[in-house]
């Protein structure tokens, strides 16, 4: 690659790992494009108000957060997409009716229902487990008790549903006990709203993520490209989910991360190594960013 070019980059998976994990490479990948002229945006699932501290110390030009339904460039809020008012309604019905917990994201913020991290206490434990041997991989030291740190942090940043201000809402990630939540979600909201797998390992059950149709990253690349001026020819888009297949076709170039679903890959230009293997660094270097 030769000239400015403009890289859409996810988030967890991508550069954190298993909540706040970062491998030094990745870091090191972003701030050296960017001194060479190139743009890097965070393109993620995330809300704005739930971006991990590491990540926005690495410095980047601006973010795609919830999927697609807002953007910022630089600290400035850019374009906003929220749901209606009414399907933020029929979501919560959706959810309630079958007794699926959920979350609810707002540029600022994340809304759990009451049950849910009682449903996920083996995946905040997983969780931990996986930050421990990360960090190890890594040669990093961790925090003393990485369970309690979690459980503290959830307390901290979710607060509830009832707190909502449901005219803002962009987005929502639900997690349920049964195994097929995600097809029937896509049965009985697929008819004005974009349904995918979440990326949460559970131990059991199923979870998903629910945005509204036509509302995803690949959209707001287009947005962002056309506020710049840049063509799609000159975006360079990487990640690791299923919410990165819009991302991926509208990119000049795609990358697949190391960790991601082999199908996934199979829709990408390129597939790296792994997120904590230098995979966004390997990915820079093959397209001559660094």
């Amino acid at each position: 690659m030769t000239g400015q070019r403009i890289v859409f980059i996810d988030v967890d998976g991508t550069i954190l790992e298993h909540g706040s994990v970062i491998a030094p490479s990745t870091v090191t990948a972003i701030r050296t494009a960017r001194a060479h002229g190139h743009l890097v945006y965070l393109c993620t699932g995330r809300s704005d108000g739930d971006l991990h501290p590491k990540v926005r110390e690495i410095g980047v030009d601006g973010a795609i957060t919830n999927g697609g339904a807002f953007i910022t460039r630089g600290d400035d809020l850019v374009a906003a997409h929220p749901m209606p008012r009414a399907d933020v309604g029929r979501l919560i019905a959706f959810f309630e009716g079958l007794g699926i917990q959920f979350f609810l994201q707002s540029h600022d913020g994340i809304f759990a229902s009451p049950g849910v991290f009682a449903l996920m206490s083996d995946f905040i434990r997983l969780r931990a487990d996986r930050r421990a041997e990360d960090l190890h991989h890594l040669g990093l030291d961790g925090e003393d008790d990485l369970l309690d740190t979690l459980v503290t942090d959830a307390g901290e940043r979710y607060r509830p549903v009832a707190d909502a201000d449901l005219d803002h809402i962009a987005k929502a990630v639900f997690v349920s006990a049964a195994s097929d939540s995600v097809d029937r979600a896509r049965r009985d909201l697929g008819d004005r709203f974009h349904v995918i797998p979440g990326s949460m390992p559970l131990p059991g059950g199923s979870n998903g993520e629910v945005a509204r149709s036509g509302v995803n990253k690949g959209s707001a690349i287009l947005e962002v490209l056309g506020l710049l001026g840049l063509p799609a020819a000159d975006a360079v888009g990487i990640g690791d989910s299923w919410n990165d297949v819009e991302m991926f076709e509208v990119c000049g170039v795609s990358v697949a991360m190391g960790n991601a679903d082999p199908e996934l890959q199979a829709r990408a230009d390129r597939v790296t190594t792994g997120v904590l293997d230098d995979g966004v660094w390997n990915a820079f270097v093959e397209l001559g960013l660094v």
